[in-house]
């Protein structure tokens, strides 16, 4: 199996998530379903579907991480020295339309969030940005948009 590039932060924060199923909220679940099957008939009790169903999505949950976690190649950026923007990078970009910049962290499709400004390699921006230098020029074409942006900054912390 191919092994899936994650930065240390983001690997840390899934076997974090992985800790608390596991620790915390798989020992509440069962704790409901045990105190919903006092209440009676289990075929009209809602808590005790309610909880059977929460208990299968963090079983799920927690075997999807397991597989993540043990499929994960961790990265660690501060460890890079490049040029060259690779994973891990965060790229400092300005858009030409009106010289707005943004920052981004290329990060795994796993930890991957927007809000986060973490970009995904596999995105357009991060398969656009990947191997470039400092000045280069990048020409982002999608359904919604063409856009086109100079990298100024590369950084790995």
């Amino acid at each position: 199996m191919q092994k899936i590039p994650i930065t240390l932060k983001g690997l840390d924060k899934l076997e974090n998530e992985r800790t608390k199923l596991k620790n915390e909220d798989r020992p509440k679940v069962i704790q409901s379903i045990a105190s919903a099957r006092e209440l009676g008939d289990l075929s009209e009790n809602a808590e005790y579907h309610a909880a059977r169903e929460q208990q299968g999505f963090i079983e799920g949950r927690i075997k999807e991480l397991e597989a993540i976690i043990s499929l994960s190649e961790a990265i660690d950026p501060t460890t890079i020295k490049n040029s060259n923007i690779v994973f891990g990078a965060t790229v400092t970009i300005k858009d030409l339309d009106n010289d707005n910049e943004k920052t981004y962290q290329i990060v795994g499709e796993y930890e991957a969030n927007l809000e986060l400004n973490l970009i995904s390699f596999n995105s357009p921006l991060g398969r656009a940005l990947i191997g470039k230098e400092i000045g280069d020029i990048i020409d982002i074409t999608t359904p919604k948009y063409s856009k086109s942006w100079e990298i100024i900054k590369i950084e790995y912390k």
